[in-house]
C-alpha cells in the first residue's frame, strides 16, 4: 500500500510501502467476509460516509466540534500541513460493547487490515484517521457511573469516590455529572469535547493540574481489549504493568480502552478567571512588562491555586488568560495588585489596564450550561443545531481548533529553577527574544512544580516523563489554518503558512537555548519532534517498550510516535 501526506504547497506526496492490505489488492477481505463481521457485531459495521464538505452549510458545521464528533469520517483536527490529512476509513464498527471491539480486532489481525481507533478524535498526530482502514469508533459508549465508594477488582485498597466513563465520553459529560450533579471534581482536560480515555492515556492536563495533578494519576482501573482480542480489567493488582502503561503511555498503542474509572476529588468553593490584554508602547517597556509578570508569578502565583496561560506576542501585546481555584474575587485581585499598580503608574508606556476582568464563580456552576448561558457571555459557544442538547457547549477559545489544520505546534517544559533570581533574567531574555519571532505562551497548568508533594508523587507513579514534576510551566507556540478535510480544495496562502512555521520554529529555538534537551507533553507537541521517545517519556520509555512487546508483539496498534512505532 502507499499512503499520502499533505504538504505546505497543498499537494500530496507518496510515502513508502505499508505492510497492510488495501482495497483491490490480494488479501483484501471479500464482501462476504465483511458481511460476516457485520453479523458478529450485530449490524454495527458500515462503510464510512463523509459529509459533502463542498456544501456551504456543512462548511459552517465543520467549525462545530459536536457535529464533527458525530461523524465517523471526520476528526477534530483536519490535518497537519506537511504531515497528514484527515481521510475516512473504508469501514467502521460503531462499537457499543467490548465484544464488538474484540470482533473488530480479531478481523483486522486475521485479514491484515489497518486498524484505527477513534473516541473524541482530537489527536494532533492523526492517530484516529487513516484511509483504507477499519475504524473502531467508540462514540456510542457513553455510560457514566458515579461511585460513592469504589474498589478496583482484586485490590485490597480502601474504597474511594470515583467515576466510571465509557470510551466514547467527552469531558463535558463527566464534569456535568461529577461536579454539576454530585458536587465533586474529576481531573480532566480544559477542552470540553476531548475524549476521556484519550486524555488519560496521554497523561492528561487540565486547567487545575497544580491542585489535582495528572488525569492519569487519578486512574483507578481500566477495561481494555488487547491485540489478542482478550478483554482485560487492569489496575494495580491485575496486569499492573499494562495498567501503569495506560497512565500516560499514549493512546491507540496498547489496545482499545472501553472504560476508565477515575478517582474524584473534593470540589473547591470557587473556580475563577483573570483576563487582561496589556499593550506596551515600546520594546523596552514590553521587556520590563514580561519581567514584572514573571516576578509576580514566582512570588504570588507559583502554587496550586493558579493555572492556564499567558502569551507574549510580536506586536508587544501580553495576553493573560489565567484561571484559579478556591479564591474569592477579592483574593485573586489582590494577587495581581502589584502589576496593576505598576501599569497605572506608567500610562505613557502601557495601554489596556481597563481590559482587566476578574471573575470568581461557584465551582459547582463552572460547567453548568444554564449558568454559562446567563453569565459567561462570549466565553462559551453553544451547539445551536436543531435537536442539539442544550447542555452542550465549548469554550470560545477552543473554536479555532474545530476542523482546523495545524501548520506549527512546538512545545517544551520549563524547569522551576528558572524562577529563581538569576533564572528569571534568563527566562525573560529568552521569552522576549522568542516573541520577536512568533507568539509564545507559558502554560502554568501543564507543569507540576508548585503542586503539593502528594500530587507530584502520584505523577511519578505514571508513565509520563518524570521531567513534568520539576516543570513550573510548559512553553508553546502554534498556528492553525483553515480546514483541509478530504474533498475540500487545498488551502490558499501556502507560502505564508511556510513562513509561519519557520517563525514559530525560530521562536521555540530561542526558548530552547534555556532548556536544550527539554521534554514535552506527548499529546500537544511537534509532529516532527526529534528524539521523541526521550522527550515524551524519558527513562520510562524502556519499560513501556517491553510492555508493548508483551501485549502487542506484532504491532497491530501503531500510531505516529507511539511506543514501538519505530519498529
Amino acid at each position: 500500500m502507499t499512503g499520502t501526506i499533505f504538504t505546505l504547497a497543498g499537494t500530496e506526496t507518496t510515502t513508502g510501502d505499508s505492510e497492510w492490505v488495501t482495497p483491490g489488492e490480494p488479501g483484501w477481505p471479500s464482501l462476504a467476509q465483511w458481511d460476516e463481521l457485520n453479523r458478529e457485531v450485530d449490524g454495527r459495521l458500515s462503510r464510512v460516509r463523509v459529509p459533502n464538505v463542498a456544501d456551504a452549510e456543512t462548511q459552517k458545521l465543520l467549525r462545530n466540534p459536536f457535529y464533527i464528533g458525530e461523524q465517523a469520517g471526520l476528526t477534530q483536527i483536519s490535518g497537519w500541513a506537511g504531515a497528514w490529512r484527515s481521510a475516512p476509513s473504508a469501514y467502521v464498527v460503531a462499537a457499543k460493547t467490548a465484544t464488538d471491539i474484540a470482533a473488530a480486532i480479531r478481523f483486522a489481525r486475521v485479514h491484515n487490515v489497518r486498524l484505527i481507533v477513534k473516541g473524541g478524535g482530537h489527536s494532533y498526530f492523526g492517530a484516529s484517521t487513516s484511509p483504507d482502514s477499519l475504524l473502531i469508533w467508540t462514540r456510542r459508549m457513553q455510560t457514566v457511573t458515579v461511585h460513592d465508594a469504589f474498589i478496583p477488582q482484586g485490590c485490597l485498597a480502601a474504597p474511594v469516590p470515583a467515576v466510571s466513563a465509557g470510551a466514547g465520553c467527552i469531558w463535558l459529560q463527566l464534569y456535568q455529572a461529577v461536579t454539576g450533579r454530585f458536587g465533586r471534581y474529576v481531573q480532566g482536560g480544559g477542552c470540553t469535547t476531548v475524549g476521556v480515555p484519550g486524555l488519560v492515556l496521554g497523561g492528561g492536563f487540565g486547567s487545575f493540574s497544580k491542585r489535582y495533578g495528572l488525569a492519569a494519576a487519578s486512574l483507578l482501573e481500566a477495561e481494555i481489549v488487547t491485540a489478542d482480542g482478550k478483554l482485560r480489567v487492569v489496575n494495580a493488582a491485575q496486569d499492573s504493568d499494562l495498567f501503569w502503561a495506560l497512565k500516560g503511555g499514549g493512546g491507540g498503542t496498547f489496545g482499545v480502552v472501553t472504560r476508565v474509572t477515575l478517582r474524584t476529588h473534593e470540589l473547591p468553593a470557587t473556580f475563577g478567571s483573570v483576563r487582561l490584554d496589556v499593550q506596551a508602547h515600546s520594546d523596552q517597556a514590553y521587556r520590563q512588562l514580561l519581567a514584572r509578570f514573571v516576578a509576580l508569578y514566582a512570588t504570588r502565583m507559583f502554587n496550586a491555586h493558579w493555572g492556564e496561560n499567558v502569551v507574549a506576542r510580536p506586536d508587544n501585546l501580553l495576553q493573560v488568560r489565567m484561571v484559579f481555584q478556591d479564591l474569592t474575587r477579592d483574593a485573586a485581585l489582590a494577587v495581581w495588585q502589584p502589576l496593576i499598580d505598576y501599569l497605572h503608574a506608567r500610562p505613557g508606556d502601557y495601554a489596556g489596564i481597563e481590559s482587566l476582568q476578574v471573575n470568581s464563580d461557584p465551582a459547582r456552576s463552572f460547567w453548568d450550561a444554564d449558568y454559562n448561558r446567563r453569565y459567561a457571555g462570549d466565553s462559551v459557544v453553544f451547539d445551536d443545531r436543531t435537536g442539539a442538547s442544550p447542555e452542550d457547549f465549548w469554550w470560545s477559545s477552543d473554536s479555532r481548533e474545530a476542523g482546523g489544520c495545524l501548520h506549527a505546534y512546538m512545545s517544551a517544559w520549563l524547569p522551576a529553577s528558572l524562577l529563581d533570581e538569576e533564572g528569571q533574567v534568563r527566562l525573560v531574555d529568552a521569552w522576549f527574544a522568542a516573541s520577536r519571532q512568533w507568539a509564545l505562551g507559558l502554560v502554568f497548568s501543564k507543569g507540576l512544580a508548585g503542586a503539593s508533594p502528594a500530587v507530584t508523587e502520584a505523577a511519578r507513579n505514571t508513565a509520563m516523563n518524570p521531567e513534568v514534576v520539576d516543570a513550573f510551566a510548559w512553553a508553546v507556540t502554534h498556528w492553525y489554518g483553515p480546514p483541509i478535510f478530504a474533498g475540500m480544495p487545498p488551502p490558499q496562502g501556502a507560502s505564508a503558512a511556510a513562513v509561519i512555521r519557520v517563525r514559530a520554529a525560530n521562536a521555540m529555538a530561542v526558548l530552547r537555548t534555556l532548556v536544550p534537551n527539554a521534554g514535552t507533553y506527548l499529546s500537544e507537541c511537534d509532529y516532527f519532534q526529534p528524539d521523541w521517545q526521550r522527550a515524551f517519556w524519558g527513562a520510562n520509555y524502556a519499560g513501556l517498550l517491553k510492555i508493548k512487546e508483551r501485549y502487542d508483539p506484532d504491532g497491530l496498534f501503531t500510531v505516529h510516535h507511539g511506543v514501538g512505532s519505530e519498529n
